[in-house]
């Protein structure tokens, strides 16, 4: 689902006439966590969430999280809902026996560097990952009550920042802004705070540490640079991906947004290339949308990798060192 964009900031007409659905949104929350017993696990469990719906940039952070730890010598499972994908779990993701359609897109990108494992059941999953594991990162799960964290890190979109700060559906907060803060042991702003986040009120009370990070594009960004591209992506903010093509010197021809988790067809993907072909572009996507790709379809498809660049290393060591009893 695409994010409406009165979501974005105010709300206006709709925003107002869903608000009374959207504080039954946040009661059904709030008795869950009232009623819900956590289970705890003997092993760490580091929450990458965030507070709104959509694309905030959680998994590139559970990346850059998993090297930091494995450069400390810790092994690191990974624990994700799979959304997207059939399987309910736990379930060990095989990359070998495993597609998107299996256990979802960001499950796959997980696989790629560390073990991990989807879970419908969060508590089963942290029961089941937790076997061999230092670590366990859970990608998502923060408004999930039935698995206690010993880390909670909420990661917020610094361009929209928490939108209009109303309630699903009325806005495209998951639960309430202070409330959330209660829980959280850090903020993670991704790219520049246009949206002051660093700055709001509530996030000044809570006094939580704000980190802050940059997507950097990979290598291929080179090979684009001053070139006619087409581009295509199924991710919670497809936008973003455009706005980097431009800002690394891609002349964006035509940019097309799919759904969230968009399982593409042959067609679809031979009509992009027919497309592309026609404008003498290349053809870009991300890596989200490439693990959903059926190999033969991603021949002659650029696919721009991405990393998280951490503007202050020592403010991410002091919010990870006590999990580490430093």
């Amino acid at each position: 689902m695409r994010a409406p964009e009165f979501w974005r900031r105010g709300g206006g007409l709709f925003g107002g006439l869903l608000a009374p659905l959207g504080w039954g949104y946040g009661l059904g929350t709030w008795l869950r966590f009232a009623f819900t017993k956590p289970y705890r696990s003997d092993v760490p469990v580091l929450c990458i969430g965030n507070l709104v719906a959509g694309g905030a940039g959680k998994t590139p952070v559970a990346l850059s999280l998993g090297g930091y730890l494995a450069e400390r010598g810790l092994t690191v499972h990974y624990l994700g809902r799979g959304y997207g994908g059939i399987e309910k779990g736990p379930l060990r993701v095989d990359l070998g026996a495993h597609g998107a359609g299996d256990v979802g897109d960001e499950a796959l990108l997980l696989a790629a560097v560390a073990p991990t494992w989807i879970s419908v059941n969060r508590a089963a999953g942290v029961e089941a990952a937790g076997a061999g594991a230092d670590f366990i990162i859970m990608d998502d799960g923060f408004q999930n009550p039935s698995v206690a964290k010993d880390l909670s890190l909420v990661v917020v979109d610094g361009r929209y920042g928490f939108g209009n700060e109303r309630l699903i559906p009325a806005g495209p907060l998951r639960e309430p802004v202070a409330r959330a803060l209660d829980r959280a042991h850090a903020l993670i702003v991704i790219g520049e705070d246009e949206a002051g986040i660093g700055g709001h009120p509530k996030v000044k009370k809570s006094n939580l540490p704000v980190l802050k990070a940059t997507v950097t594009p990979g290598p291929e960004a080179s090979a684009l640079k001053g070139k006619a591209v087409v581009a295509f992506a199924g991710i919670g903010e497809p936008e973003k991906f455009f706005r980097t093509l431009s800002s690394i010197g891609g002349r964006v021809q035509a940019a097309h947004a799919f759904p969230d988790h968009h399982r593409y067809t042959t067609n679809e993907i031979q009509r992009l290339k027919q497309e592309a072909a026609d404008m003498g572009a290349i053809l870009v996507t991300t890596t989200k949308d490439a693990v959903r790709l059926a190999a033969s379809d991603l021949n002659g498809i650029e696919v721009l990798t991405i990393s998280l660049e951490w503007r202050d290393e020592t403010a991410l060591d002091a919010v990870l060192n006590p999990i580490f009893g430093v």
